[in-house]
């Protein structure tokens, strides 16, 4: 059939050749895949990418991750998630480079500056931003699936019994001024939906001063920046933080856009831990569930080399060396950010328990 389809190029009309090599290069391809797919893959791997190249070469891994400012800048909402994302970066090198990956974390005081280093290559990877498409367009990066969502909720007095901010109706809740937060807010107050009063601040001290004294309800910020704020005051030790999200931000992994393959490496590398996480593969398990029966487990673990050559991979149990290293989603998020801010999982537990975690089908 691929000589037919040659051949067939070869011989049309000088007018319509332009064309005709469109077509039959496209027929090509897809003969192409389809032997692929008939002989396992085996016969027809994916070359690595420069990205991975490199790394593999040099033998390390530079990830960057963003650390949260001590005052709440207008800009970087979200709280100190190093921990959590130092652990994809982790992920990540192991996928690339097996058990003796060398990853190097490199610390950004803010978002614009992670984007920035990773655009001029400072770094391969940065996992803590939040996707843009002014940031893709302007650094020329592109954005992986979340790895955690965070969003804008309140921290309320012990004393109160609210379960939302529309339960706040007639409360004062205290917010850094210029925020997205602090508009947000506003703008809902103003028309209606929210019947709190809005109080703005200028210094992130003085506001948590406030709501440590009582003078404020409540504060509304990202639910990341409300766990420590708790944990400050011992005022506020039996202060709630509401359960919903009234805006959603999610955090996610982003790579230079040149580099598409390494883009799904680190993407697969994500889907792989929630996937884990849903089939119950775990750290302590996983060399038992090899022998699994479940299909999903089985492509997850290796059996085939379909994913790993798609992902410019040699070792087809890359995905049961990263989970033996790291875990699953779930216990990287228990003993990272579950353990310092005590944040329950909500909207980041797996969509089978009501979150907004899933993966894409490993295969």
């Amino acid at each position: 059939m691929i000589e037919r389809l040659i051949r067939g190029g070869r011989e049309a009309a000088p007018g319509k050749m332009e064309d005709m090599n469109l077509k039959w290069n496209g027929m090509l391809a897809a003969a192409l895949l389809g032997l692929a797919a008939y002989a396992g893959a085996e016969t027809l791997p994916v070359a690595a990418g420069a990205t991975l190249r490199q790394i593999q070469a040099a033998g390390d891994l530079h990830c960057g991750v963003v650390v949260a400012r001590e005052d709440w800048n207008k800009v970087d909402l979200h709280g100190d998630l190093s921990s959590l994302n130092s652990e994809i970066c982790k992920a990540v090198g192991i996928a690339a480079l097996g058990t003796h990956a060398k990853i190097e974390i490199t610390a950004f005081n803010s978002e614009l500056e992670a984007e920035q280093g990773l655009s001029r290559s400072r770094v391969d990877l940065v996992v803590g931003v939040t996707p843009s498409a002014s940031a893709s367009a302007h650094w020329q990066i592109a954005f992986g699936p979340p790895v955690f969502y965070d969003g804008l909720t309140a921290l309320v007095q012990p004393g109160l019994a609210s379960m939302s901010l529309k339960d706040l109706a007639g409360q004062k809740i205290c917010v850094i001024d210029g925020t997205e937060n602090d508009r947000v807010l506003e703008a809902r107050a103003d028309a209606g939906a929210l019947k709190m009063r809005v109080s703005t601040w200028q210094e992130e001290g003085e506001m948590d001063d406030a709501m440590a004294t009582h003078w404020c309800s409540a504060v509304g910020a990202y639910a990341t920046r409300l766990a420590p704020l708790r944990q400050q005051y011992r005022q506020l030790v039996n202060a709630r933080i509401l359960p919903g999200l009234f805006t959603l931000s999610p955090v996610a992994p982003a790579y230079r856009r040149a580099d598409a393959q390494w883009g799904l490496l680190v993407d697969g590398t994500i889907y792989t831990l929630i996937q884990a996480e849903a089939s119950g593969v775990t750290r302590a398990n996983v060399a038992t569930q090899k022998t699994s029966e479940d299909p999903v487990v089985q492509r997850l673990l290796g059996i085939d080399w379909v994913t790993s050559q798609s992902l410019g991979l040699t070792n087809k149990d890359w995905a049961a060396t990263v989970i033996s290293a790291v875990g699953n989603y779930g216990e990287i998020y228990q003993r990272t950010i579950g353990a310092s801010l005590q944040l329950p999982r909500g909207v980041n537990a797996l969509w089978t328990d009501g979150g907004l975690m899933h993966a894409l089908p490993i295969q």
